[in-house]
């Protein structure tokens, strides 16, 4: 079922959201800003991930709400299709809606086999080598415009 004020989370990542979200050992506070995260990890990684099976809905409200929630919905659109500036449409917005729940399953997918891998470390460590990892190092295929457009400028500063 589609819906137009809400987004989907992945039921086969239940339990991993209720760890993330858990009052006294979560990493976040809600489970809104876990799939973010999730949505970002996926998108770090190039991976979207489809899924059936969904739980019940957020309301995209409470993303929207959320310093830069609107906005991570958005530029996950234009990466997606960065010759289409229609993506960011209204009308569109359910399309950006299922890219954002198919990197956070992606995201949610690879984070489980971390902690399944790395099960002498908790969830707190795991997910602050996720984020340093992802400061320090660009990935390789990553494409640095930024880079590119100022070593082409010749400038002389």
């Amino acid at each position: 079922m589609a819906y137009t004020d809400r987004f989907r989370r992945p039921r086969a990542h239940e339990d991993l959201l209720g760890k993330l979200t858990d009052r006294k050992t979560g990493t976040f506070a809600t489970m809104v800003e876990a799939m973010m995260f999730a949505a970002l990890l996926g998108r770090r990684r190039g991976e979207r991930k489809p899924f059936d099976e969904a739980d019940e809905p957020i309301r995209l409200a409470l993303m929207e709400s959320r310093d830069y929630g609107e906005v991570l919905l958005d530029m996950l659109g234009a990466v997606e299709y960065p010759d289409d500036p229609k993506i960011l449409s209204a009308d569109r917005q359910p399309e950006r809606v299922l890219i954002f729940e198919e990197y956070a399953n992606a995201g949610l997918s690879y984070l489980q086999t971390l902690i399944n891998r790395q099960s002498d470390q908790d969830l707190d460590t795991i997910i602050s080598n996720l984020v340093l990892g992802g400061l320090r190092t660009p990935l390789e295929e990553e494409k640095d415009d930024v880079g590119d457009i100022l070593a082409s400028a010749d400038l002389d500063w």
